[in-house]
């Protein structure tokens, strides 16, 4: 694959948040961006106004004339008529992962992987490096809330800072100078089928880390351990070589100190949750190994101010907080819970959630289940379905049914305003990955009235 010589791009699936950043890359490159998205979103709305010309059929008439190469999402369904017409014309076809592993290919690479975190911490490597003057472009599974992109650059790049994500096996098209594992859990069984899958795929990542690279991982990642000469961990809670002390909590924000060997540096986060300030470290930890001078981590860190949809405070008045959350993990959404009990623990707190994959509902009830129960209201909305069909058996009341001690209730997308009208709420969160965030904007609304 050359990229040199390509200048027309089709994407099927442009309004994906990996697909988009590659999107952006592309038009920033002076290329001509084309491509297919089932809904017209936010994101789609603006590609289109940086350039891109986007449709919204899956109609084969709607494909320009003699694209370079065409780029492909695994969430399009390979029967999609769009899908098949291309794969008949001979047109050059690429998973995303593949052409992000060629555009980082001869560039000093920073990869963030994990099944958790990875998104903030891409985020937060960005925001810094640019805080530090380099020339660098980052790619994040996100929208950084600092530059409201998911596609930052700066200069002529001599750094690519890239999401490397574990799903259909894609990181394993990137191979980095630095690499940054937060967690490895079952997820994405749909793809693995098993966690042993998962540890192996990882593995994998890991291995491909360039002659003399640096990795770093959370400390309570076992399976890791040795796979690597001169590993680097992190942790705020136990034992590592990147740690956190004194960490103390007003007004929702923390101070603390970072602490490696002998250096001892103080860190003020303008970002909220605990787990966000562990992600923070992580992030500091991987500049430091790329030269990046602690003061502009320091300045950079302060003013981070989260990605969109990241614990993303919506609203924050005297008598009503209101966060955003992508959680779809049992792991995520309880580190999103037990943060906003950490900040508000004498508040009332209800959370709305839309569990995501029929598969991954039926792999996890009950692990969704003890995580929402440590709230004191839990409202289910139906499964978004993404790119699976229905399971048998499997709806949200598999989780409702095993929820023990919160309050606990149903309701369906055309009743979600309403149940937010007729209810007083002292903390409210949305969580979830599929549609969830199409209300938060009328929630926003409602609750400032």
């Amino acid at each position: 694959m050359d990229l040199t010589s390509i200048h027309r791009i089709y994407f099927l699936g442009i309004g994906g948040i990996g697909m988009s950043a590659l999107a952006r890359y592309f038009l920033w490159q002076g290329k001509e961006v084309s491509g297919y998205d089932r809904t017209k979103t936010q994101l789609t709305l603006e590609l289109e106004k940086e350039g891109a010309d986007i449709n919204y059929e899956d109609l084969t008439g709607l494909i320009p004339d003699n694209p370079d190469m065409v780029i492909y999402t695994p969430a399009i369904p390979q029967n999609s008529r769009q899908f098949e017409f291309l794969l008949k014309t001979g047109v050059p076809m690429y998973k995303r992962a593949h052409v992000l592993g060629k555009i980082a290919e001869n560039t000093f690479t920073i990869a963030v992987a994990g099944t958790h975190g990875k998104t903030t911490i891409t985020t937060m490597l960005a925001h810094i490096f640019k805080t530090a003057g380099m020339n660098f472009m980052a790619l994040a599974g996100g929208i950084s809330a600092n530059y409201n992109t998911n596609f930052v650059v700066s200069g002529t790049p001599q750094y690519v800072i890239v999401e490397a994500d574990e799903y259909d096996r894609s990181f394993l098209h990137i191979h980095p100078d630095i690499t940054v594992v937060t967690s490895v859990d079952a997820d994405h069984l749909d793809v693995y089928g098993s966690l042993q899958q998962v540890e192996d795929s990882f593995k994998l990542f890991v291995k491909n880390l360039k002659p003399g690279g640096v990795l770093i991982t959370h400390c309570n990642i076992g399976l890791l351990k040795d796979l690597v000469p001169g590993q680097k961990t992190y942790s705020i809670v136990e034992e590592a070589d990147y740690v956190l002390e004194e960490i103390e909590i007003s007004d929702g924000k923390y101070s603390c100190r970072m602490k490696h060997g002998k250096d001892s540096f103080p860190l003020e986060f303008g970002g909220a949750g605990r787990h966000n300030l562990e992600n923070a470290l992580a992030a500091a930890a991987a500049s430091l190994n790329a030269g990046i001078q602690w003061e502009d981590i320091q300045t950079a860190l302060y003013s981070y101010r989260g990605v969109k949809r990241r614990f993303e405070v919506v609203l924050k008045t005297e008598n009503i907080v209101y966060i955003d959350d992508y959680a779809h993990h049992p792991r995520e959404i309880k580190a999103c819970i037990d943060s906003v009990i950490e900040l508000f623990p004498d508040k009332k707190i209800t959370g709305i959630f839309q569990p995501h994959l029929y598969s991954r509902t039926r792999d996890f009830a009950e692990g969704f289940a003890e995580a929402l129960d440590r709230l004191d209201r839990v409202v289910l909305l139906d499964i978004y379905p993404a790119r699976e069909l229905p399971i048998e058996g499997v709806t949200s009341q598999i989780i409702l049914e095993r929820i023990k001690k919160a309050e606990k209730y149903y309701v369906n997308d055309s009743e979600v305003l309403r149940f937010v009208e007729q209810n007083d709420f002292e903390v409210l969160i949305t969580m979830g990955a599929g549609n969830i965030d199409k209300f938060v904007k009328p929630i926003k609304e409602l609750l400032k009235k």
